[in-house]
């Protein structure tokens, strides 16, 4: 028996490190655009193998064989945006690393800025960075590092200021940027009444994990992009209970206490009422 096992250890640990490459390779494909096309593809191939394996398909088994290095360009290029943040994601930290009480305290002023916003009609756009950086869209803009607080979230998208026209990204409870571009979404909307900023925050919320939230300036109406999915038209209790089902784990016992629930209903509180744990 010992034998056994130290003649296939390395057998053992071959087939381990396979089968978590094919975990991290599901993992950063799934509920992607791409995603389709690569079940498509490993079919195909498996299929067209199986066959030329068992009917000794002499043509098609030389086919393959000839095609893989083309496939593997191909596939390249294909995925590339996969590629890009699954590599971005292994050097990133999650957000809100910081204690609970903290991450609340955030949440609130955050909500609070946003239900503010929708309440004046003034259009805008936010961006808060999870696990794959947005460093990228941060350098189209004009890098910042703030405290957030609805004073300054206001200032900066009311109407006319010099960024007011882009998207402004929060990473570890600040402000990281404002004025950045974000990739429009080509997915075709039902709604044609969405215009560019809804586009922009669905397209983001496609191409990375980051929680888009967009305030429209016909409507106030609040929207929350996140994981390639659109909520619209968000109650202001909605929104918060929202947020909370983000980035409050179920689990956390700081959730549960009375005085750091997101999801309250009294009216919007200024900021200069709550202080901001510095780093």
């Amino acid at each position: 028996m010992w034998d056994f096992v130290q003649k296939h250890a390395g057998d053992g640990v071959e087939i381990l490190i396979l089968a978590i490459c094919i975990y991290q390779v599901y993992r950063a494909f799934r509920a992607t655009r791409g995603a389709q096309i690569l079940v498509g593809l490993g079919t195909i191939l498996v299929v067209l193998t199986l066959l030329a394996g068992i009917f000794h398909f002499e043509v098609i088994n030389w086919l393959i064989t000839r095609a893989a290095a083309l496939l593997a360009f191909a596939l390249l290029v294909i995925f590339q945006p996969e590629l890009r943040n699954a590599l971005a994601k292994l050097g990133s930290s999650r957000l809100f690393s910081f204690s609970s009480t903290r991450r609340v305290a955030f949440l609130e002023r955050f909500a609070d800025a946003v239900i503010a916003l929708s309440k004046k009609r003034i259009g805008a756009l936010f961006a808060i960075q999870r696990s794959i950086s947005l460093k990228t869209h941060l350098e189209s803009g004009v890098v910042l590092d703030a405290q957030f607080s609805p004073e300054l979230a206001t200032s900066v998208f009311f109407p006319k200021t010099p960024l007011h026209d882009g998207g402004m990204i929060i990473a570890d409870d600040r402000v990281a940027g404002a004025g950045c571009v974000f990739p429009v979404s080509q997915r075709e909307l039902t709604d044609r009444s969405l215009g560019l900023r809804h586009r922009a925050g669905l397209g983001l919320a496609e191409e990375s994990d980051a929680v888009v939230v967009i305030v429209s300036e016909e409507t106030g109406s609040i929207s929350i992009c996140v994981d390639g999915a659109f909520h619209r038209n968000l109650s202001e209790k909605l929104f918060r209970e929202k947020l909370s089902q983000i980035f409050l784990p179920s689990n956390d016992p700081d959730e549960t206490e009375p005085d750091q629930k997101l999801d309250r209903e009294d009216p919007v509180a200024p900021a200069r009422d709550r202080n901001l744990v510095s780093d």
